[in-house]
């Protein structure tokens, strides 16, 4: 039986290669959950699926530190800015907090231990006093104030930059708009104040009804209608969804010196907050040690279901300020603070079959088709199987009685299969501890109440297909992968919009305008099929769609002309081969020269290219070699998709080949990506931070502490003059 230990298995204490391997595929999947959750508001697994592979990608970097990198889901918070809204840096991160999974008692003991190990407290040392609190699940929000004035309210984006929402949280009738303090709490000239945006569920329900009569869409759960509305662009929207807010926290704020309050401790802030105008829930409480951590945990699930909004947890943090700043941070966690998670929701129900859906990124994933069954307030009739080895482990057949989990209240999921010899208890043992080991004995054994339950072998009466069932192309599983994934990327009907945007995006062959509601459109209307249908585009159908005037028509006409005259390097970066990404199309561009010789390359051919490993020479060869992709590589050639082809260009043989540049600051001349190509066109490695392995630091206008650390560590800093005589070959003069 495969399962996912044998998928990621303990690395060796030398096995640094394998392990790095691992890292990298972890992290990739970590990275593509989290596109779908914060970015598109359409997450695809569970929350509790996303931590778990969260704690495999940091025990991995625990045992090989040296592996750690800045771009590591570990050390940064996910999310991004979406198109359409305008950036807003905040002067005060916003940092999640870490997830404690064991949501048992023993889930709150372990901070407790941990706060006190840390603030290297006696054992006869008081109880910590901590402000336990629910864990909203909506919309994390910044709120700045200034002169008593709401000027911005930001989303959390990534953590450093978030999307400017101001137009659409003034329509929340919850968030005061003008702050009244009073002589002895004036309010201070600058106040950042951070919540969490929700719907309630009432008004989550009508909504709904109001979608279902008027014959629209209706939404998934609370979070992702709240999340929908506030981002928004037409203000109107947001004011008709009854979306709600409570404050928990604050970021930037006047310091005490310069007019600004005082705080001792986190539950004193809150009353403040309160005496302001704000909504703070009336479940934040003041806990005692973990006797009353696990006290209050209990209680509020007990609530759980009660509650007039949806919570998956509940959040602990250390009650004094002073303290909390004593034990400060790990990377991209307070030490401070952690989530205490629920169980998730469950019952019982009978699988009636196994479909595959074909994912926007060629993933097959199988999809338990069950008899109806009401889970977490919804009636359930599909559950994700996540993949074949999941399956595997599961032991999951079409007819089983099987346990289903709304994790995270998000996407159902299939938790294991109830052994024949507890079928008949399965109803009464839900969510029970007897339930769920008997459906998840690593040791393959099940334990039931009582007694030894052996489990069946293994009889599989499904298997993934060879072939796509979209678009008939080869279905393949890289080694090491769990997912299977359909090869025909430019072909396949079920990855078409997914691959005309990233075609189209800016950093590939940048065709302004086409964006995603009018991709949408030419989709949906049948106008595109293929990449090669975007250069037949007439302006007789573009003015025919929605907000698509003549003139815009036009000026997406002459964006796609203008797209024809582009680099091998970003035609190959738009086709979206798998691992392709822009650093390995420009390799690939510059060994080869050009696009035949590539098409033509054997695998050991292509591991001739620095940086190409095994998997992603057979990604690159397995492209080409489906006959479906290169019939669209032909028909954008014939529709005048153009490139500069030349010799290869070996990179041993380049100037800068094997040197690492860092670009900070404003060249007067040079954008940030000119000058990056004009590097990496010379063979150079460009970086984002410096360490001793940095050649040379390129600095501009308001180089900031990158300039800082090249001075301190003695590497060579050059200005855009010194840049272009590097690149011209002659000795440059140092800034």
């Amino acid at each position: 039986m495969t399962d996912q230990s044998e998928l990621f298995p303990a690395p060796a204490p030398k096995g640094q290669g394998l392990a790095a391997s691992k890292i990298g595929a972890l992290r990739a999947q970590l990275n593509r959950w989290a596109h779908e959750y914060y970015v598109q508001d359409a997450p695809s697994v569970p929350d509790a699926e996303y931590d778990r592979v969260f704690q495999q990608l940091q025990a991995l970097e625990g045992a090989y530190p040296d592996l750690v990198t800045p771009d590591s889901p570990t050390q940064r918070v996910i999310g991004a800015v979406l198109p359409g809204l305008a950036p807003v840096r905040h002067r005060v991160p916003m940092l999640s907090i870490r997830t404690e999974t064991d949501t048992e008692g023993s889930g709150a003991e372990t901070f407790d231990a941990r706060v006190r190990r840390e603030l290297k407290l006696a054992p006869d040392t008081p109880a910590v006093e901590y402000v336990a609190e629910p864990k909203f699940d909506g919309l994390a929000m910044s709120l700045r104030y200034e002169a008593g004035r709401l000027v911005q309210a930001a989303t959390r984006g990534d953590g450093e930059v978030g999307e400017d929402v101001t137009h659409n949280v003034r329509t929340i009738r919850q968030i005061p708009l003008l702050l009244q303090g009073s002589a002895a709490t004036p309010v201070p000239p600058v106040l950042e104040v951070r919540g969490e945006v929700f719907m309630r569920r009432a008004d989550f329900e009508r909504l709904n009804e109001r979608q279902r009569e008027a014959g629209d869409k209706t939404f998934v759960n609370p979070r992702n209608a709240a999340a929908g509305a506030v981002r928004q662009l037409d203000s109107g929207i947001a004011a008709r969804r009854p979306l709600s807010f409570f404050a928990y926290g604050l970021g930037e704020v006047t310091p005490p010196e310069d007019g600004g309050p005082q705080f001792e401790t986190h539950y004193g802030m809150l009353q403040q907050l309160k005496s302001w105008g704000f909504p703070v829930s009336a479940l934040v409480e003041i806990a005692h040690g973990a006797p009353e951590l696990i006290a209050y945990h209990q209680r509020v699930g007990a609530l759980r279901d009660q509650l007039p909004f949806d919570i998956d947890g509940v959040v602990y943090k250390v009650n004094s300020l002073a303290l909390q700043r004593q034990l400060g941070f790990v990377t991209r966690e307070p030490r401070w603070a952690v989530a205490h998670k629920y169980p998730a929701q469950e019952m019982v129900t009978r699988v009636e079959g196994i479909d595959i859906q074909v994912g926007r990124t060629g993933k097959l994933t199988p999809v338990a088709r069950l008899a109806p069954v009401f889970v977490g307030g919804v009636t359930v009739t599909n559950a994700t199987l996540h993949n074949l080895f999941e399956i595997r482990k599961k032991d999951v057949r079409v007819g089983d009685q099987v346990i289903v989990r709304r994790a995270g209240d998000v996407i159902p999921e299939v938790v294991g299969t109830v052994p024949p010899a507890l079928q008949s208890l399965a109803p009464a043992l839900v969510g029970s501890d007897a339930l769920v080991d008997a459906s998840s004995d690593a040791d393959g054994t099940a334990t039931g109440p009582g007694e030894h339950v052996p489990r069946r072998p293994y009889v599989p009466n499904f298997r993934m297909p060879r072939r796509c069932p979209v678009c008939a192309s080869a279905v393949v599983r890289e080694k090491g992968e769990a997912n299977h994934r359909c090869t025909g990327g430019l072909f396949c009907p079920a990855q078409r919009k997914e691959a005309i945007l990233h075609f189209a995006q800016r950093r590939a062959m940048d065709i302004e305008g086409l964006g995603e509601k009018l991709v949408d459109q030419l989709i949906e209307g049948g106008v595109i099929r293929a990449l090669p249908d975007l250069y037949r585009l007439g302006l007789a159908t573009l003015a025919q769609l929605d907000r698509m005037a003549d003139k815009s028509a036009q000026n997406l006409l002459a964006a796609l002309e203008q797209s024809k005259h582009t680099t091998l390097a970003r035609f190959l970066f738009g086709l979206g081969i798998r691992h392709v990404g822009e650093a390995t199309a420009k390799e690939l561009a510059r060994h080869f020269g050009n696009l035949d010789a590539l098409m033509d390359a054997s695998v050991d051919q292509l591991l001739q290219v620095p940086d190409v490993g095994p998997v992603v020479a057979a990604a690159i060869h397995d492209f080409f070699a489906e006959p479906h992709n290169r019939e669209v590589v032909e028909q954008l050639r014939a529709c005048g998709v153009i490139w500069a082809e030349g010799e290869p260009q070996p990179a041993a043989l380049l100037p800068l080949a094997g040197k690492t540049v860092v670009l900070t600051g404003t060249l007067p001349s040079l954008s940030r990506e000119q000058a990056k190509e004009l590097l990496e066109a010379a063979g150079a490695k460009v970086s984002g931070s410096v360490s001793g392995k940095t050649a040379y630091v390129v600095a501009g206008a308001e180089a900031g502490s990158k300039l800082d650390k090249a001075r301190a560590l003695g590497v060579p800093v050059l200005d855009e003059d010194g840049l272009r005589a590097l690149l011209a070959g002659t000795p440059p003069a140092q800034g």
